[in-house]
């Protein structure tokens, strides 16, 4: 029986979901900035709501790039080095968070990132634990992008976009590197991916993950990623 909590209820341990219920740890009736600050930090995090419930899940094992393991391909570099573009961080979340949500994904039907959910980042944001990192073409376009939350020093990614060829590998390209300078030193992709692998993501098992999320989460950040440009290559020959 999957549980039904209140907003004051603290979430349930999600092994038993991780065996039983394929990762669906509880439902909730609504969404929070408070309920996500909570969850995060078991590894847990919501995927799916429907008119009357969030759906809460967990994965394992888990997919996580450490910042010194990031690895670029030699093609991106070669589209770093060729494209006009500039790199920001936290410059037009709420754009960032609609276009990901109004991306078509192969074999999904509608979006996951409800209004809800959009509201409801969009508000974790404001709280100062969610962030966007923003492509901007040569044309001074959003082309790409990349949303996440961050609580401590880890980095919990959740969904990117593009309109154009490496506009979202180049965001998360220089946001790594960023972030690790900000003090970030686990990024979490939840879902083993052969995209994520190429950039360096390995796989923890359960227990190795939740014991770094006890510690890293607690661990504050060097400093705050607030609103900049982290790279702008508009002034060309």
């Amino acid at each position: 029986m999957i549980p039904l909590i209140s907003p004051d209820q603290p979430f349930p341990n999600p092994r038993p979901a991780l065996r039983h219920n394929d990762g669906l740890v509880c439902v909730t009736e609504e969404l929070t900035p408070k309920q996500l600050l909570a969850a995060y930090p078991q590894g847990i995090f919501p995927w799916h709501c429907d008119e009357d419930y969030v759906y809460w899940f967990s994965v394992a094992p888990r997919a996580v790039l450490l910042p010194a393991a990031l690895h670029l391909s030699r093609s991106l570099k070669k589209s770093m080095q060729n494209k006009v573009y500039r790199v920001a961080v936290n410059q037009n979340f709420a754009q960032v968070i609609a276009e990901c949500a109004a991306k078509p994904r192969p074999e999904q039907h509608g979006t996951w990132i409800a209004p809800e959910f959009q509201a409801a980042y969009t508000a974790l944001h404001q709280l100062g634990h969610a962030h966007s990192f923003e492509f901007y073409n040569q044309n001074n376009e959003l082309a790409g992008g990349l949303y996440g939350v961050q609580i401590g020093s880890v980095f919990f990614g959740e969904s990117m976009f593009a309109h154009e060829a490496d506009a979202s590998k180049i965001a998360f390209a220089h946001a790594v590197p960023f972030l690790a300078q900000c003090g970030v030193e686990m990024i979490d992709c939840q879902q083993d991916s052969e995209h994520l692998r190429r950039f360096g993501s390995q796989l923890l098992n359960f227990d190795h993950f939740q014991a770094a999320l006890h510690v890293l989460t607690e661990r504050p950040l060097a400093q705050n990623m607030g609103s900049q440009i982290i790279v702008d290559n508009f002034q060309v020959a």
